[in-house]
């Protein structure tokens, strides 16, 4: 089995709450699903899924993690920021995950790039600043992150 692509995502906090991208996807068939898969949702249908993740992507070839947060950070959301530090490690979705604190933070977050071009009613993205009631209301994703994330709001 070939080895999965690092995700490098970008935890941005402001004011008590953190960065998300409220999302909700629906794909034809649970096979072309990869929330269904990772879900364990037997199909055939994909049902649809209502969750939240962190800004972030695909680490890219000659990228570190780091800099696929702060990427990813900025073509989704038009922030820009710092690398503050490495807060945790864990999978999304079977690949490897490095979520980095972004402090020195400008802009106003706007829904950008991929996210901006594909959203639609299947594919629904939305930027929210979530406390830690919104994060167990949406769904955070991965699920483990909720704990770390309430406490980093603490």
């Amino acid at each position: 089995m070939s080895a999965r692509i690092p995700r490098g995502a970008a935890v941005v906090v402001e004011a008590g709450k953190v960065l998300v991208v409220k999302r909700f996807l629906r794909q034809g068939a649970a096979a072309e699903c990869v929330m269904c898969e990772y879900g364990d949702v037997p199909g055939p249908r994909c049902e649809g899924h209502r969750y939240a993740v962190l800004p972030g992507g695909h680490v890219e070839a000659g990228e570190s993690a780091a800099g696929a947060a702060l990427r990813e950070l900025e073509e989704e959301t038009t922030l820009t920021g710092t690398l503050d530090r490495l807060l945790w490690t864990g999978t999304h979705n079977g690949r490897p995950a490095y979520y980095f604190l972004v402090s020195n933070v400008n802009g106003v977050p706007r829904l950008s790039g991929d996210e901006a071009v594909e959203h639609c009613a299947t594919n629904h993205f939305e930027l929210r600043w979530a406390d830690a009631a919104d994060l167990e209301r949406f769904g955070i994703y991965p699920p483990e992150l909720r704990e770390r994330l309430t406490r980093l709001l603490e």
